[in-house]
């Protein structure tokens, strides 16, 4: 006896997206330590950090508008990786596959459901950096909720790519080191990137978080946008969706 599995539609659907969504931030609403470690972790960092810097000022708006970009990328990698692998887990992924519900129309309901929070956590974050925490900066602060906000979702997106690859919450902790930390030390945080070694140089202008870490600068020091900026952002907004396509791509339907 055969069984058949219903194709799914190759079309984004905005309302098999939506409706995906719901379901996922339903779900989150009853995890309220999830909540609180995406929206706030953040915020308590960044609190944390300016107070450490209090007899330098300076020293917290040098990289400060760095880590305003970096915390929610990683806050939002981790949540989601460990939540989006719970999913497949569970089966839960592999039971909505079965319905008439495409792959895109399922990772971007994830998308979409963590990008609502990411706007919460950039806008709260932002909003304490440069209003209550005196971050100075030059440029527009509107310029940096929206590069807070495209981290979140970049970490999002490298989230939900790399849950395919881990069989349980601890090894999906165990990416962190493999993927954030190498971006990390290598995103011009600690050092100008065009001081580093030549092959080092070359490795962090492949990866996304230095273009993150480029535009926070950007807006550091410039009063309007510019064409750097642009580009830097540009750059981690394409990330974002090729990761997005490529955790697409490992979502996979079992037959028995």
């Amino acid at each position: 006896m055969s069984t058949t599995t219903p194709a799914p539609a190759r079309a984004l659907n905005a309302s098999r997206t939506t409706a995906t969504a719901a379901r996922v931030l339903r779900q989150l609403r009853h995890d309220p330590r999830t909540i609180a470690l995406m929206v706030l972790i953040p915020c308590v960092m960044l609190f944390l950090l300016r107070y450490v810097f209090d007899g330098s000022a300076r020293t917290f708006d040098s990289i400060g508008a760095s880590l305003l970009g970096i915390f929610p990328l990683i806050t939002m990698f981790l949540v989601t990786s460990i939540a989006t692998l719970r999913e497949r887990t569970s089966g839960t992924l592999e039971r909505l596959l079965a319905m008439p519900l495409g792959k895109g129309d399922l990772i971007a309901g994830y998308a979409l459901a963590f990008g609502t929070l990411a706007i919460i956590q950039s806008a709260l974050a932002t909003g304490l950096a440069v209003w209550f925490l005196g971050l100075d900066v030059t440029g527009s602060p509107w310029l940096l909720l929206l590069v807070a906000l495209l981290d979140a979702l970049l970490g999002t997106a490298l989230g939900l790519f790399v849950s395919a690859f881990a069989a349980s919450e601890f090894q999906a902790v165990q990416f962190m080191p493999a993927v954030i930390f190498p971006q990390l030390l290598l995103c011009g945080l600690f050092t100008p990137r065009d001081n580093m070694h030549p092959v080092l140089e070359a490795i962090s202008d492949v990866l996304p978080m230095s273009y993150a870490v480029d535009g926070m600068n950007e807006v550091l020091k410039h009063t309007n946008m510019t064409a750097a900026f642009v580009r830097d952002t540009a750059i981690v907004a394409g990330c974002a969706l090729l990761v997005l396509t490529l955790g697409a791509a490992t979502l996979k339907r079992r037959t028995a």
